[in-house]
């Protein structure tokens, strides 16, 4: 079976343990997610499962991706999938336990008490300075100091260009980001429903995927 599955991030809550302790949560929607093709050796030099999730409209699909979905027209072994928004492929060594169209549901890939890793794309900040993007303490604030929040030096001179890797005021945020060893608390199968330990990179609504390490 995989052991990765689709959500949205819902947001945070508290949920109250049977000894009284508050424990705090992310809710995320999990699932289902559609496989949508099954990739194997033969025709595309690996296996791997896609899988689709997320409703949209078909006024915003496109057509190669309208005969992806509905493969059936052209291809009699490729039945017909409901249009999803979100396209992922999940890696496995056997395809064989899985079905174009069958539905995968957050109860099928994870249980209560499985350490997981959740990937998204964490919340953009805009354009940030070095004390906020780096932590730089900053320049004296007094003695008629007139550099509080700076970056200052650049290093050295005798180049006469600032190297690669350099820490400078730019773009925060909007990247791709990992958190690990995050434990899954509870799982509500018919609201399709995953609450996880801690903190989950992004913004609510945004995309999310959830592997059990």
């Amino acid at each position: 079976m995989i052991d990765t599955i689709l959500g949205k991030k819902i947001g945070m809550t508290q949920i109250f343990e049977e000894d009284g302790s508050v424990t705090p949560v992310s809710v995320i929607e999990a699932g289902p997610c559609i496989v949508t093709q099954l990739k194997s050796v033969e025709t595309d030099g690996y296996t791997a499962v896609q899988v689709g999730f997320g409703a949209i409209r078909e006024k915003l699909v496109n057509k190669p991706l309208k005969g992806h979905f509905r493969g059936g027209l052209h291809n009699p072994r490729h039945p017909h999938v409901p249009l999803c928004r979100t396209l992922r492929e999940v890696r496995t060594e056997d395809v064989s336990d899985y079905s174009v169209g069958q539905a995968i549901t957050v109860g099928d890939v994870l249980e209560v008490g499985d350490v997981v890793k959740v990937t998204g794309v964490s919340k953009g900040k805009g354009f940030a300075g070095v004390v906020k993007r780096f932590h730089f303490h900053g320049g004296d604030a007094t003695h008629g100091s007139m550099i509080h929040r700076k970056p200052q030096s650049s290093g050295a001179t005798d180049a006469a260009r600032t190297f690669k890797g350099t820490r400078k005021p730019g773009h925060m945020g909007s990247k791709t980001s990992t958190v690990r060893g995050l434990r899954v608390v509870r799982i509500d199968p018919e609201r399709n429903l995953l609450l996880i330990r801690g903190a989950v990179p992004g913004a609510n609504g945004g995309l999310l995927t959830i592997s059990r390490i």
